[in-house]
């Protein structure tokens, strides 16, 4: 019986709707008494498309692990992210995270995910179908990754500002 058990939670964990995309693989090296250690660092993103995401970093000896090690640190670092009916976000926002500066911009429907690199797999991960985004400073894939989870964090939905003023909905909207 105890089988059967550890068999369907593994069945259920394949199961998840989580996706994880690895952004980049680095082979670093420090340097010790001995002479040089090698190690891999990971940058994977971590999402389910149904506003939730999160940018997660490993370390490892090998490949795998390092991968392995992303993925739970993304997990760590979930950000929920609000979606407007059109699947894309509800106002314009920046985020920075180092050097690099992200800028987000609401699109139509039918625009897509106008972004580039890391903050292209972000959003697709976060499910937002329909946005104008632009890298501003740093290249860092990391760093704009990062940046641009700040950016997501950061948004607020119109009731939740009604909410934190103290007034109504309505006259939010007049």
């Amino acid at each position: 019986m105890a089988k059967n058990t550890r068999k369907s939670s593994r069945a259920k964990e394949k199961e998840t709707d989580w996706q994880e995309r690895v952004v980049q693989i680095r082979r670093v090296t420090k340097v010790v008494k001995g002479g040089k250690k090698l190690s891999f660092r990971a940058i994977v993103i971590v999402g389910n498309e149904k506003g939730q995401v999160g940018v997660g970093v490993g370390k490892a000896s090998d490949v795998i692990g390092a991968v392995r090690k992303g993925v739970a640190d993304g997990k760590k670092h979930l950000i929920d992210v609000p979606l407007t009916k059109a699947n894309s976000i509800p106002h314009p926002v920046k985020g920075d995270s180092g050097g690099a500066k992200v800028m987000m911009r609401p699109a139509a429907p039918g625009t897509g995910v106008i972004a580039g690199g890391a903050i292209r797999t972000v959003l697709e991960l976060a499910g937002v179908k329909n946005i104008l985004a632009k890298r501003l400073g740093s290249s860092s894939p990391l760093n704009n990754a990062r940046a641009a989870t700040e950016a997501l964090a950061a948004l607020r939905t119109f009731p939740e500002v009604a909410e934190e003023r103290g007034v109504s909905l309505e006259h939010l909207y007049s």
